[in-house]
């Protein structure tokens, strides 16, 4: 019963369950009762996003030094207590239900939720 890490808006995985939109804004232009029949999410959960600050900064620099610092600034903002405990709960869940978690990025080599995968993973997370 994994955690699938998934593109928020792409078709739905067989087994991928609920849906968590792990990002900062929800979608624009989508109502908030579209978002579940659209594949965006079932829950927005923006506590697993980066902050607005990290976001900004990542997004007026380009190449491997920005995606760096990316890295181990939303690494710092997902050690707080608190989000420890977030992916702490979110690993204990995937030993008993699907669900998934996600972001709008295109290329997830290069979005958060390729970080969030390797919390979770971190964190004793079944991945899917």
């Amino acid at each position: 019963m994994p955690v699938f890490v998934v593109r928020l808006g792409s078709p739905r995985l067989p087994g991928e369950g609920l849906r968590l939109g792990t990002v900062r804004f929800p979608p624009r232009g989508i109502s908030r009762e579209a978002r579940a029949s659209g594949n965006w999410f079932d829950v927005w959960y923006p506590n697993l996003a980066p902050s607005a600050a990290t976001l900004r900064e990542f997004r007026q620099q380009e190449g491997p030094v920005a995606w760096s610092r990316f890295a181990r600034r939303y690494r710092r903002e997902m050690d707080t207590p608190d989000n420890r405990r977030t992916l702490e709960l979110l690993a204990a869940l995937s030993h008993h239900t699907d669900f998934a978690v996600g972001c709008y990025c295109a290329d997830e080599t290069h979005c958060h939720r390729s970080l969030l995968r390797e919390l979770l993973r971190d964190a004793g997370a079944l991945l899917g």
